[in-house]
C-alpha cells in the first residue's frame, strides 16, 4: 500500500520499503519516517555571515550543521556529495539532539551563538530540526534554518515556535526555472511570506548566466518583495551571489561581476539591503 509523503510539493507516492525523490524520507510500515536523523555528514563553526545572514547578529559564530539529502536537483549544487546521496552513499556520525545542543553550548566561549542547518535541505529532516532547536532554544541560544524553501506550510508551522532566523533561496522568479531545478516558485513565495511574519529572514538569488540574470526579472522579484509589507517589505535583506562552474555545470562560465552589480542597482530601487557576494 502506497503512503504519500506531506512534506514538500513533491508529494511523493511511496510503496513500503520505497525512499523518496530527496533521498531521505521513506515508507516503512505504511509510515513516513525520516531516515536521516540525527545522521550529520558536516559540521563546523562559522561566521554567521556565511549562511549568508548580515544583519542577524553579525560579527557572532553559529555552529553549522547537515545530513544528506534535497528535494531539488539544481545543477550548480555546491554541496553535491551530500545533497545528491543517500543513507548507502554517504559518511555519518550519529549526534542526538541533546548531543548537537550540548556542542553548541560548549562553543558559547568561542563566540557560538546556537545552530545553523545548513549545508544540504534540513527541512527533509525537519523532526531533527524540530527536536534539536527545542533544546537549543530552552538552554538559551538561537537557531537559524538556511533552506530552499519548497516545504509546505504545516511543516514550518511546527518549526517557526524554535526558529529565530532564516536564510531562504529565492533561486528566480520564474515558474520555467524552477520547474528545471524540480522545484516550485509558488511555494517558495508563500514559504517566504509566512516565514517573514514571524522571523528575521534573509534572502538568497545564485546569479547563474542565462539562467535568472535578465535586468526585467530582478526588477519583478524585487518588487513582489518590497509589495509585501505585512510580512515581507522593502527592509528584508536580499544576497545576490556570483555563480562558479559547479557539480553538472562545469561548461558555464562564472558570472560577470559587473552584471552582479548591476542587478544589485536594479534590486536597490526597490529593498532598502541589497548585498553581493563571492564577487
Amino acid at each position: 500500500m502506497k503512503t504519500v509523503c506531506q512534506v514538500c510539493m513533491h508529494h511523493c507516492s511511496l510503496n513500503a520499503g520505497q525512499v523518496g525523490l530527496c533521498r531521505a524520507r521513506k515508507n516503512e510500515n505504511g509510515q513516513i519516517v525520516c531516515t536521516n536523523y540525527g545522521h550529520i555528514t558536516s559540521i563546523a563553526l562559522d561566521p554567521i555571515e556565511k549562511k549568508p545572514l548580515n544583519m542577524f547578529f553579525p560579527g557572532s559564530m553559529i555552529l553549522s550543521v547537515g545530513s544528506f539529502g534535497c528535494n531539488l536537483r539544481c545543477p550548480f549544487c555546491q554541496n553535491h556529495e551530500i545533497s545528491m546521496a543517500d543513507s548507502e552513499s554517504s559518511y555519518t556520525i550519529e549526534m542526538t539532539p541533546s548531543m548537537l545542543a550540548d556542542k553548541a553550548l560548549a562553543y558559547k566561549g568561542a563566540g557560538n551563538i546556537g545552530v545553523a542547518y545548513t549545508y544540504n535541505e534540513p527541512l527533509i529532516g525537519w523532526e531533527y530540526v524540530r527536536d534539536t532547536a527545542a533544546l537549543v532554544k530552552a538552554a538559551g541560544m538561537k537557531n537559524v534554518l538556511v533552506t530552499n524553501g519548497t516545504a509546505e506550510l504545516p511543516i514550518l508551522e511546527e518549526l517557526l515556535p524554535y526558529i529565530d532566523a532564516l536564510n531562504i533561496d529565492l533561486k528566480g522568479f520564474r515558474q520555467e526555472y524552477y520547474e528545471k531545478l524540480g522545484g516550485s516558485l509558488e511555494t517558495v513565495k508563500k514559504f517566504i511570506i509566512r516565514a517573514a511574519a514571524d522571523c528575521h529572514v534573509e534572502l538568497t538569488a545564485l546569479i547563474v548566466p542565462g539562467e535568472n540574470d535578465k535586468i526585467s526579472e530582478m526588477e519583478e522579484e524585487t518588487a513582489w518583495i518590497a509589495s509585501v509589507e505585512d510580512s515581507v517589505g522593502k527592509k528584508i535583506p536580499l544576497h545576490l551571489t556570483r555563480f562558479f562552474p559547479r557539480y553538472h555545470m562545469l561548461d558555464k562560465d562564472a558570472t560577470d561581476i559587473a552584471r552582479i552589480h548591476r542587478l544589485a542597482d536594479t534590486a536597490r530601487k526597490y529593498l532598502d539591503y541589497v548585498f553581493v557576494g563571492n564577487c
